[in-house]
């Protein structure tokens, strides 16, 4: 299989006092193309810390991150960011649209930044509205919309650069039973038609026994979990 995503002996500490945290120990992990793979942990056991990583956020202290080929923790702060716009999709708990901009303007933003302007940004900002069911709440203020209809509204902004990774950082985190499951469906409907590689870091057992594989974060590293019967 094709991978999207290879981590080699990745290792991130913090200082807390006189004392140094080893959050990620020499972790591995690879991630084929068009995989769905959860990530799951206690609190503080650095997922959110990994995701970071894998975006080019935050930096490693050693080991490598490459990305379709491109090693990302080779590259500057600014060419990490380029990458991160061009390559990756992100989907956070807490949604992170623009309250200044409509709903379509918080899709298309993306492509502006990537240099998709005028005519072409707002037709694959509408079709990707459409793909998440939102197209009639185009001009709709980010206010006047529910928490399930923001994150699908993120999910769009996520997917409209055709990103080869997606990472999704507790996607139904904030969001209440019913609208946790139809954000799920939506999420995990357009990655495998898109065939987006889908990294989602949760709590939520029933969100992770819908990936394909499901990983556990504990003491530094990722260990194989087995998946419920009949999934």
């Amino acid at each position: 299989m094709q991978g999207v995503l290879d981590i080699r002996q990745l290792t991130r500490s913090f200082r807390e006092g006189e004392r140094v945290h080893r959050v990620l120990d020499g972790l591995d992990a690879y991630v084929g193309a068009g995989e769905t793979v959860a990530i799951m942990g206690r609190s503080g056991s650095g997922k959110s810390t990994l995701l970071n990583l894998i975006s080019g956020i935050d930096r490693a202290d050693s080991g490598t991150v490459h990305i379709g080929g491109r090693e990302v923790t080779a590259l500057g702060e600014p060419e990490r960011t380029l990458f991160r716009r061009l390559h990756i999709g992100f989907v956070y708990q807490f949604f992170n649209l623009i309250p200044t901009l409509d709903v379509a303007e918080n899709v298309r933003l993306v492509l502006e930044l990537n240099g998709v302007r005028g005519a072409a940004a707002r037709a694959r900002s509408l079709a990707a509205l459409t793909s998440v069911g939102l197209a009639a709440r185009a001009a709709s203020s980010i206010d006047a919309l529910s928490g399930g209809e923001q994150q699908r509204v993120a999910i769009a902004r996520a997917l409209v650069h055709e990103p080869a990774l997606l990472l999704a950082d507790e996607p139904t985190g904030n969001l209440d039973e019913e609208s946790s499951r139809e954000v799920l469906a939506v999420l995990l409907s357009l990655s495998r038609e898109r065939g987006a590689t889908l990294l989602i870091v949760t709590h939520d057992e029933a969100l992770a026994q819908s990936a394909g594989r499901v990983l556990e974060l504990r003491e530094g590293r990722l260990h194989q979990r087995p998946k419920a019967a009949g999934r």
